[in-house]
């Protein structure tokens, strides 16, 4: 490049006051400064409502997500599932923009749902508001009882609708609004009296691991309990490779969706992300209602096996014991590579007590824990958590906190290793740590949602990959003299 073409900066930085700079939000005192912002999130590890709501969307049985907003906002939610399954995630909107705002957006909503059905011929549609502040006041109630008035949809056809606004809350309550919605919609007039399925009605949560989808269905064949998981992305967002596309693969059917408020009991393991459609459940459905925390690590995923055993009356099978004997070994034979080490742990409620959780078990020290977007209620039972044991007695909690707030923490107060999405790589970099890429999104590596974290068999998954990475790092740093063939 020639002089005359090089890049001319508006405003020249000397390189001394880089350096300073560089060093100063190091110190205690930037931090200090950090802590004590408002107005101002830096790289948040929690996504928007209507993220959320298309995860649930996808999964039904050929359910199109139908977002009510700007085709820049239904871009981005698409392009998020897309980077971290690596799978398409179809959806469509009805184009908003200021005019149409202005003007009302009824009729953007019903010529996006006729056109929308003429063109993909779903077999429901799931509407979900998205970001605008122009929509905010929409009464989809209105606007879509409308829409089967005057013909755009047919009086029949399911569209489950929930407000989603992105100024408060995170996907998980998103996605609690949409699968809320979903269930009241199709359960409408389906209970019976008297009728009993036989199933176990199981809800994940807003979890983004297809792997955990299968393996939750998995044990329950190990058991032989019939069972719909309520919703089954397992397919949506890993579908084999065939040379066709699909644009519904998988998803629970829907009839089974409708005939679960008939069920025997229903598991909720994901507690914080649907509150909402759990408490309905509660006063709505038939048959036994818990709610669990996700079964990771060996005391949760006990606790898991236990209850489903008790509602349905089966000895927990051999096969199942096997695993848990297995995975016990696996705990045993690589825990002098993480006991007494500490970890950094950000992400949803459920997934943080799921990883608190299994590093207590391993003498592992969880040290630095953040949730952006968590209640009172989580905060005191992840207190509790930590309490319970030896090793969570240093751990601090810190809410409503993002990941430029973490970044503070890992340079003032180092740990060892972070547990978290890909957004936290940043400042795993600048502590110069690990960073053990569990939950959503998953951007930077590929195939992560695929293996389960749940069960035994989750068990086994996390130690190895973290035992083994310290293992990696002692042998790439370790002086020549010290680079032994077993470790």
């Amino acid at each position: 490049m020639s002089a005359d073409a090089a890049v001319k900066y508006v405003t020249e930085i000397p390189e001394e006051e880089v350096k300073r700079v560089s060093n100063w939000i190091n110190t205690e005192e930037y931090k200090e400064k950090n802590f004590a912002r408002q107005a101002l999130v830096i790289n948040p590890p929690h996504a928007c409502q209507p993220l959320g709501a298309q995860l649930a969307a996808h999964g039904f049985e050929g359910t199109l997500p139908f977002v009510h907003g700007s085709q820049g906002c239904a871009s981005y939610y698409r392009s998020t599932l897309n980077r971290h399954f690596r799978e398409p995630a179809p959806a469509v909107s009805d184009a908003m923009t200021e005019d149409g705002a202005v003007f009302g957006g009824q009729n953007n909503l019903h010529e996006g749902l006729e056109n929308a059905l003429a063109l993909y011929k779903p077999k429901m549609m799931a509407i979900f508001t998205s970001c605008m502040p122009e929509i905010i006041g929409d009464d989809l109630t209105a606007f879509i009882k409308n829409a089967r008035n005057k013909g755009h949809i047919p009086q029949e056809f399911p569209a489950p609708y929930a407000n989603t606004p992105s100024f408060n809350g995170s996907h998980i309550h998103g996605y609690d609004a949409m699968l809320l919605s979903i269930l009241q919609t199709l359960t409408a007039g389906k209970q019976v009296e008297g009728r009993c399925t036989g199933k176990l009605n199981l809800i994940p949560g807003c979890d983004f691991n297809t792997g955990n989808y299968r393996e939750y269905a998995r044990i329950l064949k190990e058991f032989g309990i019939p069972n719909t998981i309520l919703a089954d992305i397992s397919e949506s967002f890993d579908s084999p490779c065939d040379g066709s596309y699909h644009v519904y693969p998988g998803g629970t059917k829907l009839d089974d969706a409708a005939d679960s408020i008939n069920g025997k009991a229903t598991i909720s393991v994901g507690p914080y992300a649907t509150a909402k459609t759990f408490t309905w459940i509660k006063d709505n459905y038939s048959g036994k209602h818990v709610s669990l925390p996700m079964p990771m690590g060996i005391e949760k995923t006990d606790a898991f096996i236990k209850k489903i055993s008790e509602l349905f009356g089966k000895p927990v099978p051999e096969s199942i014991k096997a695993e848990r004997g297995r995975a016990v070994d696996a705990l045993t034979d690589s825990h002098q590579y993480i006991h007494g080490k500490k970890f950094a742990v950000y992400g949803d409620p459920d997934y943080l007590l799921g990883y608190v959780s299994f590093l207590l078990e391993m003498g592992a020290i969880p040290y630095h824990i953040l949730c952006s977007k968590g209640s009172k209620k989580f905060e005191k039972e992840m207190q509790a958590l930590l309490d319970s044991s030896m090793y969570g007695k240093q751990g601090k909690i810190y809410m409503g906190k993002d990941l430029w707030h973490m970044r503070s923490l890992l340079v003032t107060d180092p740990v060892d290793a972070m547990i978290g999405d890909s957004h936290g790589k940043f400042a795993a970099r600048d502590a110069g740590i690990p960073l053990f890429r569990f939950g959503f999104p998953i951007m930077d590596r590929v195939n992560k949602h695929r293996y389960p974290l749940i069960g035994y068999q989750g068990v086994v998954n996390m130690v190895t990959e973290i035992a083994n990475k310290f293992i990696d790092i002692k042998d790439e740093t370790c002086e020549d003299r010290f680079f032994e063939l077993m470790r």
